[in-house]
């Protein structure tokens, strides 16, 4: 079962110390899980705040068509997902929400990781203010989806193509999820990406009460995997 504790303290200086460099120079289902538990820190305009990450989607670049990449299209906005990996990318959806990407890989992969949830950790009462709710939200009110942890840590295009390393924006060590905590399934809202709709690249850390939306267990789909 996870961690379902509202807020955690004492945070110590090596959960919020930046992951390695090394750490992004993979694939997006390498990293994916890995990013489970681990820290986004946001700093901006004299504030912090903190959330742990429950809930991401891995997208595979060239070869994955519920990708922005799919057969290796590029253009003004997706360019910033061909860079090495250690940037956020960020786009808005619907022309309404924005949504954070970790870009992984070397330089023009154009593999990327959708973070979907975060669970408060330091910061709620900013963030609160941010999302425009009531003082005592509910479990997910928060960060429990991609648009929703965008706009509870004022995160917009403005901070498209910034090193994940240090900066208003960074993915701290935190305290990793470990894999028997983890489940997988399908991606939401790909159904245009044909059989790659089924592909299990959501991955979260089971149960816990801050996801976005819950994954069923079952017979996960396959994915084309590329050596």
């Amino acid at each position: 079962m996870a961690d379902e504790g509202a807020l955690t303290t004492g945070i110590t200086a090596s959960e919020l110390r930046p992951l390695a460099p090394e750490f992004y120079l993979r694939r997006a289902d390498e990293v994916a899980p890995e990013l489970l538990g681990r820290f986004l820190i946001r700093g901006a305009r004299g504030r912090r705040a903190v959330g742990r990450i429950v809930e991401v989607e891995a997208y595979l670049g060239a070869d994955d068509p519920a990708s922005h990449a799919a057969g290796g299209r590029r253009t003004a906005r997706t360019e910033t997902m061909y860079r090495r990996g250690g940037v956020a990318y960020v786009y808005l959806i619907y022309g309404l929400h924005h949504c954070l990407n970790v870009v992984c890989g070397p330089s023009d992969e154009a593999q990327a990781v959708l973070v979907r949830a975060i669970e408060p950790v330091d910061g709620l009462e900013w963030m609160i203010a941010n999302r425009g709710i009531g003082p005592e939200p509910r479990p997910g009110d928060v960060g429990g989806g991609p648009g929703k942890l965008c706009q509870a840590l004022a995160i917009d295009r403005s901070l498209d193509g910034v090193s994940l390393l240090d900066g208003e924006l960074v993915l701290g060590e935190g305290r990793p999820a470990p894999p028997e905590e983890l489940v997988r399934g399908p991606r939401i809202g790909v159904d245009y990406a044909g059989e790659a709709a089924a592909w299990p690249l959501r991955f979260a850390v089971a149960d816990h009460r801050h996801m976005s939306r819950p994954i069923m267990r079952g017979r996960p789909g396959r994915y084309n995997r590329r050596s």
